[in-house]
């Protein structure tokens, strides 16, 4: 057996081996001793023919899943090597094999998967300035794809990496020459990488991998054969590792990169999409505002269609029709979303039924969610939209196959299908009559005996059972001449005789096979009906995507409905016109609270950027989140929270909003805010939307103001960039752009102060502020009043220059123990002369600014 287990264990040296022995899957040797550490387990050792004996442990394996999920979460693989035959019918050692490896994305098992999210595995090859890259639930088998090219390619290739957030990734090609993409993957996300060979994406081998299994599909990736190398690589993984069930993967989704608004790891963290910054959670995001869904399928659509906004206008449009007209029916809205609260994931179902790896629960399950099916459809038989007119046409109500298993499987199946108990009475003849043997043995012996009684004439003649002889007729001593000659003697006792006959033999052999037969024939029927139902996996399959797709819509229509949403008027103009704009997640948040509603104005002409000047805790960085939000929201097609809105379609969405230490990489907190900055300058375009708040503030004030201005600048400029930008900052002197460029308007957030109190009015208005009210702020916060009052006799005397430095130009010292040297030259210059005549301490920031503008020029 220990042989059997280094050739397998030789052939999956990258995984831990869950060797099948009995009812345990076991684990030896390095195996056994990293298990052990990572699930707790006791280390014990088995003698195996060497002179120590082997680290062992081992889990039960109809509770397996639970330690895997736990050795999968950590990035290991796990190979599961099963007994292949019988062990009773074994002749000398059972055979066994590898029948699966799981890693991190290749999960399907619902305990190991969360519901509400995709878990996908990725592959990445590049070749020639080119790069193809897929993503497979094959949980769900959705399989998307696309080619990236271009100067920006990395840019992309990450946004398409975060939105996708896979748990494993498989490279290949020249994009390993991206060194910057082991940092981002490692600080990022939470995937494990392994790298293929470069024969893995070899083109001639990756064709016929694709055309076989994607056939006539082929044809729409033909021409780009670096995406053929990465599907023919991830199927061959797949091929590789799971065995069998690539079926399942049927259709390639196909996008290009211009398809959907390009959101950054920044902008999906800034803007809390999915999950919030501080916590991790759900509640606080925007996704636990929006999703209203009752399937695991609409769960997974949801977070999909927020991390992907649309750029076409006629899709957007055609969710808002549908949107709305849910939002307009309350009885329909609420008739649909009541019966989808029966729906099982049926994605997910089929996959295990496709695999082979679905029980008669699943099957139940998948009974149950067909079963609302004829009921959803007669819903949307009158609907008047596009979008709900297609999902009515896409929902097969697939009766054939509630049928079939609601026919076949009993109503509460037990666990596991290898113990019987799954096959409804009446569903197969063979079957109800192996199990009436086995569940009416008293009876059948009941009747031999009063039929052998009747035809022998013997009274006290007794049919009985030991283990010894099976079954037996008991004939007493005073009988033993009535015995008929077809009675075989088989035991003497004092008072009496035993015998057998063929035909009791042969009931027997039916009675005590009867268990045996009825669950090796209750497998092989469940089976049959496993492999019928995967036989419809197309209709299925369409079926459950027009759920989700409904049961997405019908979430936006309760949310729009409930929280007084309206429909946005999405086009191709470059005008964001929002009248009482609320930030959805905090509206949520403040429950029965009243929010402060603002407007904002935004166009590619005269408005192209709103400077927004204002304390702290004012609400600037709530203000622009909120108009970034719900412009995504109307771009995935949802209704926004606002009176009015006019949205043009905007490509991509930046964010720069706050910053903070990034140790791993030993940036600072301004290096990160730089980087941050630089990333949007090089990457966005005129009809993009930049959300910009506190440039410049993590080195010296003249530094700092000088970046800003440059960086506001830059957005303004038409010939540069002139996208639209809202733009928060703390340096009032910024203010005077408004005047100097065009396109920039001055707006504020509406503070009211009563001597030493402010009460922040939450209100956007025209104009900048004249104050930035931080000692007030900071009293705010609870900063002692000792430190307040101080704070204030130093800001007094910083306003009348009690701190000026009369001695600002460094000298040469002679002190030859303290060297320095001099920043200005020995001989006078006419940038000497100008300095001299200089007091700094008296410039306004920009006249300074225009003062080191002045002598640069002259140097």
């Amino acid at each position: 057996m220990m042989q059997q287990y280094f050739k397998i264990k030789e052939e999956n040296k990258d995984s831990i081996l869950f060797f099948r022995l009995g009812d345990f899957y076991e684990m030896f040797y390095d195996d056994a001793k990293l298990a052990s550490k990572e699930l707790e387990l006791t280390l014990t050792g088995r003698d195996c023919g060497q002179a120590e004996r082997a680290p062992m442990c081992g889990v039960p394996f109809h509770s397996c899943e639970g330690y895997i999920a736990r050795l999968v979460a950590k990035g290991y693989k796990v190979a599961i090597c099963e007994q292949t035959e019988d062990p009773a019918k074994a002749k000398g050692l059972v055979k066994r094999d590898i029948i699966r490896v799981i890693t991190p994305g290749t999960v399907m098992e619902s305990s190991m998967l969360d519901e509400s999210k995709n878990n996908y595995i990725c592959c990445m090859f590049s070749k020639n300035k080119a790069i193809g890259l897929c993503f497979c639930d094959i949980s769900t088998g959705e399989l998307y794809a696309t080619e990236i090219k271009g100067n920006d390619s990395y840019n992309v290739l990450t946004n398409q990496l975060t939105s996708y957030n896979p748990r494993e990734i498989l490279i290949g090609g020249d994009i390993v020459k991206l060194k910057e993409l082991p940092k981002f993957i490692k600080a990022k996300l939470s995937a494990g990488v392994e790298m293929l060979e470069d024969e893995k994406f070899d083109e001639s081998v990756c064709t016929d991998v694709v055309k076989s299994q994607f056939e006539d599909e082929y044809k729409t990736v033909s021409d780009k054969p670096v995406v053929v190398s990465v599907l023919g690589a991830l199927l061959s993984y797949l091929r590789d590792t799971q065995k069998t069930g690539l079926e399942r993967i049927n259709h390639i989704e196909f996008y290009k990169e211009n398809q959907y608004m390009s959101l950054d790891y920044n902008t999906q963290r800034n803007l809390e999409l999915t999950q919030t910054m501080l916590t991790k959670d759900k509640k606080g995001s925007l996704l636990w505002v929006l999703d209203k869904t009752k399937t695991a399928m609409g769960k997974r659509l949801m977070r999909s269609w927020l991390e992907h906004p649309l750029l076409n206008i006629t899709s957007i449009n055609n969710r808002q029709s549908a949107v709305e007209e849910l939002v307009n029916d309350n009885m329909l809205r609420m008739d649909i979303t009541d019966a989808l609260s029966g729906i099982f994931d049926i994605e997910r179902l089929m996959t295990r039924i496709v695999y082979g790896s679905a029980n008669a629960r699943d099957l139940r399950s998948l009974c149950g969610a067909i079963q609302n099916l004829p009921q959803i459809s007669d819903l949307l038989v009158d609907c008047k939209s596009v979008y709900l007119k297609y999902i009515y046409k896409s929902i097969d109500k697939l009766e054939d196959i509630h049928s079939l298993i609601d026919s076949a499987i009993v109503e509460e199946p037990p666990f596991t299908v290898r113990e019987g108990g799954m096959i409804k009475r009446g569903y197969n003849e063979e079957l109800d009559s192996v199990t009436g043997d086995m569940n009416d043995s008293k009876g059948i012996l009941a009747r031999i005996e009063a039929e052998q009684r009747e035809a022998t004439g013997i009274p006290k003649l007794k049919v009985g059972y030991n283990r010894v002889f099976g079954y037996y007729i008991e004939v007493s001593n005073s009988y033993k001449s009535m015995v008929p000659e077809t009675y075989i003697r088989k035991q003497t006792l004092t008072n009496c005789e035993r015998y057998i006959t063929q035909d009791l033999k042969d009931v027997e052999g039916r009675i005590l096979g009867a268990k045996d037969r009825s669950v090796a024939l209750e497998y092989n029927l469940f089976d049959d009906v496993r492999k019928a139902v995967s036989d419809k996996l197309e209709r299925i399959q369409n079926t459950a995507k027009a759920i989700a797709n409904l049961d997405v819509i019908t979430s936006l229509a309760n949310v729009a409905a409930d929280n007084r949403y309206i429909r946005p008027d999405v086009n191709l103009s470059t005008a964001i016109r929002i009248k009482d704009s609320r930030h959805p997640v905090v509206e949520a948040l403040l429950k029965d609270a009243p929010f402060v509603p603002n407007d904002v104005s935004l166009d590619s002409a005269n408005d192209r950027v709103a400077i927004i000047t204002g304390p702290n805790m004012a609400g600037k960085s709530t203000y622009m989140r909120q108009i970034a939000i719900i412009v995504l929201m109307a771009q995935i097609g949802s209704f926004v929270p606002a009176s009015s809105a006019e949205i043009g379609v905007v490509d991509s969405i930046f964010t720069r909003v706050g910053a903070s230490d990034d140790l791993a990489s030993g940036q600072s907190t301004f290096m990160v805010e730089m980087s941050e900055v630089a990333n949007i300058i090089k990457n966005a375009t005129s009809k993009s939307l930049l959300i910009l708040d506190e440039i410049g503030r993590g080195t010296s004030t003249f530094d700092g103001m000088s970046i800003a201005r440059a960086v506001l600048e830059f957005c303004a400029d038409r010939k540069k960039l002139g996208a639209k930008t809202l733009f928060a900052t703390h340096y009032h002197e910024l203010t005077v752009m408004e005047q100097l460029l065009d396109g920039v308007k001055n707006y504020n957030i509406a503070v009211k102060k009563r001597g030493d109190d402010i009460t922040f009015l939450r209100r956007i208005v025209p104009g900048g502020a004249d104050d930035s009210y931080g000692i007030e702020v900071a009293k705010l916060a609870g900063i002692p009043q000792s430190v307040i009052s101080r704070a204030k006799e130093i800001l007094k005397d910083l306003e009348h220059g009690k701190y000026k430095n009369e001695n600002a130009s460094i000298q040469k010292q002679d002190n030859s123990d303290n060297m320095q040297l001099s920043l200005i030259g020995a001989a006078e210059s006419p940038v000497v002369e100008r300095l001299k005549n200089t007091d700094i301490n008296t410039l306004t920031p920009i006249e300074a600014m225009n003062l080191l503008y002045e002598l640069k020029g002259m140097i």
